[in-house]
């Protein structure tokens, strides 16, 4: 009879353990419920603003805008390198996409070679995923269209339209601003401007030579960013209204050249390979910086084919070579302005004179002369170019002396004119000599005359050349070349911001009056008559060994192999009384200085004349009354 009871207790013990665990399970299913209300009611209502800024985030994205590059200007506001609207077309790789089944979906809307098509794939490998990559700049708006119609069909292709770096003048200002191009591997860094992700954008160009390259940062301005929609995968879909940052454009940089004066000086050269420098001798202002032959700054800028690259690499005119800055050559006669300096400081007597038959025999050997010229005083051997006369005053002298002169007069030096890439060149003397040859480090008496007349290892460029010429025609001031004018319109010191030179006034006269002789009587008397006026141009011809006449390499003249001829030189200030601008011209083997470099130097300074107008009015004043040119001194003419 007690078996029902045991049963009664069992059932209760079950019950009560279930409702235990009901009232457990009830409770955590509240607490959970309550929780979670608790959650969206803080999403919803707590932070709703903030989820709703996440929100639009995830639809909206901002893509990097580069600055329009800053515009370089010469010293009238013309401008010689800006920038143009581009249309290209940008592929950036997807997720399981493949890139070469794109680009030859590409190529057949859009002309594309074999080696373009894996110069791209090439470039789309090595920039990191989502990255767009440039396909094709400076597109058609018909392969514009094509592509952006097909949107659907191409994932990953984008035609947009930005900029892309122009030069107007072509190769005219190449060696002076030089260009712009993609960025490579190397130009990315770790910290500073080079690591920002403007750099990977496939619009963005950084300098690569002359200016564009020491002034990029200054070019480069600020980036700018455009707001666009974007889908679940970040793919953009459409740009969207407002919220655009707009990019700041880079500093202006406006330029000491005259654009006029360097388009008729490369004219003037051809086909000739050389320099042109002129300078203002009272500023130090570089109106002209040319190196011949030149190249197309507007290619590199596209990229060239590795064929077009050769062709300009190979070419024995080297147009790619600065030789206004870079090249250097033996100074040759120019040299003996500097020569007749250091012995006039050294008290020589300007009137004393040597004989010369047409040689002069020192040691062993015979040095040749170009003349036979007689007696000769200073003022008369500058005119005449006479190689005994600096023979023998270069030996009194020594190296030493003449080195030290040299430099003052900035030869072996270079200038900062924000150009990179600069060569010394070189001025020897006793220490170079014993510093360089180990084995025979003793300056021999021999090696004297040879650098008397500008040869042996003496080495300037075009831009020394000129300086050396302002400063002598200036008299007084060292003046330092000033190439940059501005930038961002702050003005740059002037080179005439200088010490003094320190040697005597009447010396420097004296130079600068045999220097005037040299276009009236002199070498250059037939091609150095710049034909305004009372005005005249005061210079110093120059022919420079390229090999030794002795080995039997050297050719003097235009004849023979242009790679054997002598380098020609013509240094010159006009007016000759009152010296306004220097000039410097360098013909490379052109032959003779008188008949290749003097007559591009005069039509050069002729036209700097021309456009001065202080000068002007000198030029075009009429002709004096005859009684008066009887009663002036008489000027000596050009012999016909």
């Amino acid at each position: 009879m007690t078996q029902p009871s045991i049963i009664l207790s069992d059932v209760n013990a079950r019950q009560s353990v279930f409702h235990r665990r009901t009232f457990l399970l009830g409770g955590g299913i509240a607490l959970g419920v309550a929780a979670l209300g608790a959650r969206l009611a803080s999403l919803q209502l707590v932070e709703n603003d903030r989820y709703a800024k996440l929100s639009t985030s995830n639809q909206f994205n901002f893509r990097l805008v580069p600055p329009p590059r800053g515009v370089i200007t010469d010293r009238n506001g013309a401008i010689l390198a800006t920038n143009r609207p581009n249309f290209r077309l940008l592929y950036a790789r997807q997720k399981d996409q493949d890139p070469e089944a794109m680009i030859s979906t590409l190529a057949a809307y859009l002309p594309m070679d074999e080696a373009r098509r894996q110069r791209i794939l090439r470039d789309i490998g090595n920039a990191p995923r989502s990255t767009p990559v440039a396909i094709m700049e400076d597109i058609t708006w018909e392969q514009f269209s094509a592509v952006n119609i097909r949107a659907t069909e191409l994932p990953g292709v984008t035609a947009d339209m930005g900029e892309v770096r122009v030069y107007p003048h072509g190769g005219a200002f190449a060696h002076v601003i030089g260009y712009v191009a993609k960025v490579n591997k190397e130009d990315i860094t770790e910290t500073g401007p080079n690591s920002e992700p403007m750099m990977l954008h496939p619009g963005f160009r950084i300098g690569r030579q002359g200016l564009e390259k020491s002034l990029d940062l200054t070019l480069r301005g600020r980036p700018g960013a455009q707001k666009v929609e974007v889908d679940a995968r970040g793919r953009q879909v459409r740009l969207a209204p407002g919220g655009d940052i707009p990019a700041l454009a880079g500093k202006e940089v406006q330029l000491s050249l005259d654009m006029d004066l360097q388009l008729r000086g490369l004219e003037s050269f051809g086909e000739e390979s050389g320099a042109a420098v002129l300078m203002d001798c009272r500023s130090g202002d570089v109106l002209t910086l040319i190196s011949a032959p030149s190249f197309d700054a507007n290619r590199f800028v596209r990229g060239l084919s590795g064929t077009e690259y050769r062709a300009l690499a190979e070419y024995d005119h080297k147009p790619l070579f600065n030789k206004a800055l870079t090249a250097t050559y033996p100074p040759g006669s120019t040299f003996k302005t500097l020569v007749a300096i250091a012995a006039l400081e050294h008290g020589i007597d300007p009137k004393m004179t040597i004989s010369c038959p047409g040689f002069w025999n020192f040691g062993n050997r015979r040095w040749r002369c170009d003349g036979v010229h007689g007696r000769t005083n200073m003022h008369d051997a500058i005119s005449s170019s006479c190689d005994t006369y600096f023979y023998t005053i270069s030996l009194k002298l020594g190296p030493d002396r003449i080195a030290a002169v040299a430099r003052r007069f900035g030869l072996g030096e270079t200038f900062d004119i924000g150009i990179p890439g600069q060569r010394k060149g070189l001025i020897p003397d006793t220490e170079y000599k014993r510093r360089t040859f180990k084995r025979d480090p003793v300056w021999h008496p021999g090696e004297t005359p040879s650098m008397g007349i500008g040869q042996g290892y003496t080495l300037v460029n075009a831009l020394q050349q000129c300086v050396m010429t302002a400063r002598i025609a200036n008299g007084r001031k060292a003046l330092s070349p000033r190439l940059i004018r501005s930038i961002g319109g702050v003005p740059t010191p002037e080179g005439s911001a200088a010490p003094d030179l320190g040697f005597n006034p009447d010396h420097m006269a004296l130079v600068r009056e045999a220097m005037a002789s040299v276009t009236t009587r002199g070498t250059a008397a037939r091609t150095g008559q710049i034909g305004l006026g009372d005005i005249r141009m005061a210079g110093k011809t120059g022919t420079a060994q390229g090999y030794n006449y002795n080995g039997g390499r050297g050719i003097v003249g235009t004849n023979g192999p242009w790679h054997l001829r002598d380098h020609a030189w013509f240094v010159g200030f006009a007016p000759h009384d009152t010296p306004r601008y220097a000039v410097a011209v360098l013909v490379e083997h052109g032959g003779f200085g008188a008949q290749a470099a003097a007559p591009r130097a005069r039509d050069l300074m002729r036209l700097a004349l021309l456009q001065d107008p202080e000068l002007r009015g000198r030029i075009e004043r009429p002709p004096a009354p005859a009684a008066t040119v009887a009663q002036g001194p008489a000027v000596p003419e050009a012999p016909a």
